[in-house]
């Protein structure tokens, strides 16, 4: 596949990282959006490195006007933008009645809001020459509330009403843009050394957790491979949106009981620990905080059902044959009885 212009959101750390270093590795031309330019900067050497072009845009994706000329300017000096990947988020770590309504919003507009912008910048670039992909980063969450995160489960809740609206509106056209979404499971990244948090302990993703890695490949892949409405990635992802699907209310008493505890990690948290929600970590006197966060020791660097997900007609021909040979053998078994 020939060099194409990617923009990415978020991407100055966590899944946008690993998203750009893995678009790069492809020799793609990456605009990289963030606020923190310190992130952008060495996100931007890391893509080089690999083998891409970088082009750094800080850029808050709350402000459209920003986020638009951001875009505008990728063009002009990447070329016609054939891939757009929303990441960009942010969040609060705290009980809904400890949210004050300014932080609520915003945490949506970063974290909704961003992505609606976004995409309407993408849609802007991509309709006049009727092709191109935007690929929007979702979650287990954007179809399973959890405690503690009530500003970002919503915010994630309105990216999916939002993602089927905007494809059924693409397919009613006829548009050769299409969009899909990858919903992600836990992730070891360093929101959670940067988050806004009212926990007494340090905040922690709940297990299993998958390094920044996974997310970025199923990434890549999504943008290849756009005709699917979704992707689901990680087990726990599965397991979680189908039990969701069977029994919530059994989901929501067992969460009740067990979500708090596992979000923390039994750590008193950092009283000087910087939160992100108005101003980027890693902006002027930041630190990069990289893709990875704390958690590279209890983290998963293979997902399988990934694997299952990239190779479906394979794996269903193959449980299509299991499951015809178990007939055969039962039916054997029955003959050999009568």
């Amino acid at each position: 596949m020939s060099a194409r212009t990617v923009v990415i959101t978020g991407a100055s750390g966590g899944i946008g990282r690993a998203a750009a270093r893995a678009f790069g590795e492809r020799g793609d031309r990456v605009a990289l959006l963030a606020r923190g330019k310190v992130g952008l900067e060495a996100a931007a050497r890391e893509v080089r490195a690999a083998g891409g072009t970088a082009l750094v845009l800080p850029v808050d994706v709350a402000d459209f006007e920003a986020l638009e000329e951001a875009g505008h300017r990728a063009e002009r000096e990447l070329g016609p933008v054939d891939v757009w990947v929303n990441v960009a988020f942010s969040a609060l770590f705290a009980e809904f009645g400890d949210i004050r309504p300014a932080e609520f919003k915003r945490a949506t507009e970063v974290t909704y809001l961003g992505f609606v912008y976004g995409t309407k910048v993408a849609l802007d670039l991509m309709r006049p020459r009727d092709r191109g992909t935007i690929v929007q980063t979702g979650s287990a969450l954007a179809k399973r509330g959890i405690p503690l995160q009530s500003a970002y489960c919503g915010a994630k809740h309105a990216i999916q009403g939002f993602h089927e609206s905007l494809r059924t509106e693409l397919m009613h056209d006829g548009s050769g843009v299409r969009t899909t979404i990858v919903h992600m499971p836990a992730v070891n990244t360093p929101q959670f050394d940067w988050v806004e948090s009212r926990l007494p302990e340090k905040a922690q993703p709940v297990p299993p957790i998958y390094q920044p890695e996974v997310a970025a490949k199923a990434l890549v892949y999504a943008a290849d491979h756009p005709e699917r409405r979704e992707y689901w990635i990680g087990g726990s992802t599965v397991g979680t949106l189908l039990g969701n699907r069977l029994a919530p209310s059994l989901l929501d008493r067992y969460l009740a009981r067990t979500g708090f505890r596992a979000q923390q990690t039994g750590r008193p948290i950092d009283p000087d620990q910087p939160a992100n929600l108005w101003e980027p970590a890693d902006g002027e006197g930041g630190r990069d905080y990289g893709a990875h966060g704390d958690f590279d020791d209890d983290s998963h660097s293979r997902c399988y059902q990934m694997y299952v997900a990239r190779h479906r007609a394979a794996v269903t021909a193959l449980g299509g044959a299991a499951v015809a040979a178990g007939a055969w053998l039962l039916g054997r078994k029955a003959g050999r009885a009568l």
